[in-house]
């Protein structure tokens, strides 16, 4: 069995991309509280994507072309609570791969006392390096509870997470990831960076989105250029359409972010971090793969997923929803798709994938650009009466621990 510290193999070859070459670019390197990244990029968790076999692939990658593994690569959201109840499948979640260095978790929470305490547990069993707060998650039956991206509304109660947290994580660098606020009439963006810097966190990430937005729209960059003016004394990442190197570059240039959080944008593309590093390096190389080339980072997936796992069976059906993305743009019929995400086997998986044409080329086009689900603004589920005041009621405080219940385990 392929263990998860090999090389993937036969990596696609970096080509020149067609834009005339622009100015040098010196390559501003990370740093989050004692860590130094070489390359500004951070990976967004994403619910039973970033697991650890594909942050395995995204580090093989950005290596390509970094002095490191070309950014910080966070575990995919798990909860607090789930982690002091001794949820199996969420310390699952926290496992990491031999190469995972700096070893990046992110945590969600609503209780500092319970943030504190699975933080301490973290650190017990010598399982990270950096910390990664999540206040932005939109999805309703968080927000209803007062959970996800609506809590920064509660700043005292944002403040007292924050505060927990970084004392429990000692030097240990905690870093805060937050959107615009519920909706354009009640921002809270500015307040959280302010809060974040004042109590000693080593960094803020801000989705250009509201939570009504969830990830509809264009993601709105002068938010993040506002916040970077705002907060002065810690890094300030940006995070909203990055769907390549030069979306990254011209992000940094436009808002003055110290560098770049990517998430839909690599769905069934672990090579955008090559693309990433190489161009906080001033290189023009890109990853461009071929159809053969795909089908072999696809199988080495595959057999990261069974290692992380630890079953064939559940590894490769867990491949089944990256196919689309994989292949969105290739030459691969519908019907082949269809055989692709009903595969069982990595035998299975072997056969289908040698009957694709694997010399067709790069297509271009049809592979960039936007991908995965951007869906509908709607307005914000909350509490009821919780946008009356930015103070949390003794009604409300009794029932937020249930934001947590629904998402144990990430």
């Amino acid at each position: 069995m392929t263990t998860l510290t090999d090389a993937l193999p036969a990596a696609p070859a970096a080509t020149s991309t067609e834009a005339a070459p622009g100015p040098e670019r010196a390559r501003r390197p990370l740093r989050i509280g004692r860590l130094t990244v070489d390359t500004p990029v951070m990976l967004a968790p994403m619910a039973g994507v970033t697991n650890m076999a594909f942050r395995v692939l995204c580090r093989e990658f950005g290596a390509l072309h970094s002095a490191d593994d070309g950014g910080l690569f966070p575990t995919e959201m798990v909860t607090t609570r789930a982690l002091l109840e001794d949820h199996r499948e969420s310390w699952r979640l926290l496992r990491m791969a031999d190469r995972e260095r700096p070893r990046s978790v992110q945590l969600y929470g609503v209780d500092p006392a319970v943030v504190g305490r699975s933080i301490e547990m973290i650190l017990e069993r010598d399982g990270a390096d950096h910390i990664d707060l999540n206040f932005g998650c939109p999805v309703p039956k968080v927000t209803k509870r007062g959970g996800g991206g609506v809590l920064p509304w509660k700043d005292e109660l944002f403040t007292r997470i924050l505060r927990a947290a970084v004392d429990a994580a000692g030097d240990v660098p905690v870093t805060v990831k937050t959107r615009k606020g519920v909706d354009d009439a009640h921002l809270t963006y500015r307040d959280a960076g302010l809060i974040a810097q004042e109590v000693g966190a080593a960094a803020i990430t801000l989705h250009g989105r509201t939570v009504k937005e969830q990830y509809s729209g264009t993601a709105d960059w002068t938010a993040i250029a506002d916040l970077k003016e705002t907060v002065t004394d810690i890094p300030v990442l940006g995070n909203g359409d990055v769907w390549s190197a030069e979306d990254a570059l011209r992000m940094v240039d436009e808002t003055g972010a110290d560098g770049v959080v990517v998430g839909r944008g690599c769905q069934g593309r672990p090579w955008l971090f090559g693309d990433l590093a190489a161009g906080f390096a001033g290189s023009e190389e890109r990853v461009r793969p071929g159809l053969g080339e795909v089908a072999r980072i696809v199988r080495r997936h595959a057999e990261l997923l069974v290692e992380f796992y630890e079953d064939e069976g559940r590894g490769v059906r867990d491949l089944r929803k990256h196919v689309a993305w994989y292949f969105k743009g290739y030459p691969v019929g519908g019907e082949m798709r269809r055989q692709l995400t009903a595969m069982d086997s990595l035998a299975d998986l072997d056969a289908k994938l040698a009957e694709l044409d694997l010399d067709a080329p790069y297509p271009g086009a049809p592979v960039e650009g936007p991908r995965g689900r951007a869906g509908h603004g709607r307005n914000a589920t909350v509490p009821e009466g919780w946008m009356d005041s930015r103070e949390l009621s003794d009604e409300h405080r009794a029932r937020l621990h249930e934001a947590e219940l629904d998402i144990s385990g990430g």
